[in-house]
């Protein structure tokens, strides 16, 4: 049982699905690709707007091949629409807010932990968090550090 398996519900941070077109990092690569897969067959991976918003952005313009508008629009109804379960309420940011204070996370930070605490997620899978914090009963996991 992989550690996604074992997480219950859990989210995606924008880096983890970028991470599975990367050629240049093939170990990130293929533990990105198994969250993604994961998180499609077990219909527990969440990911929220910002997060489609985030990867298209860097699929059409940091990636060293862009992404084609035909890719992208496959892309987003196979993996990121299937995916995306947390669209912002009018009392989100007042939450955001509240997560920012407690933790000091850069504004756009907390809207990714935000979403996955009201998401119901147990994990949030990031590169760029503080791994092993918890925050309102969610816990950071960087999947590619060595012991996860």
């Amino acid at each position: 049982m992989n550690v996604a398996e074992r997480a219950g519900l859990f989210f995606l941070d924008t880096n983890i699905l970028v991470y599975t077109f990367d050629a240049t990092a093939p170990e990130k690569r293929q533990i990105g690709q198994e969250l993604v897969r994961n998180a499609l067959e077990s219909r527990k991976g969440i990911i929220s707007t910002q997060i489609v918003q985030e990867f298209l952005n860097v699929a059409a313009h940091k990636f060293e091949r862009p992404m084609t508008v035909s890719d992208s629009q496959a892309y987003l109804k196979t993996v990121l629409l299937p995916l995306c379960q947390h669209y912002p309420s009018n009392t989100f940011y007042e939450k955001v807010l509240l997560i920012k204070a407690e933790t000091g996370y850069a504004f756009y930070d907390t809207l990714v932990v935000t979403a996955a605490v009201e998401s119901g997620c147990k994990t949030l899978f990031s590169e760029d968090l503080q791994a092993g914090q918890v925050i309102h009963g969610l816990t950071i996991v960087n999947p590619f550090a060595v012991n996860g």
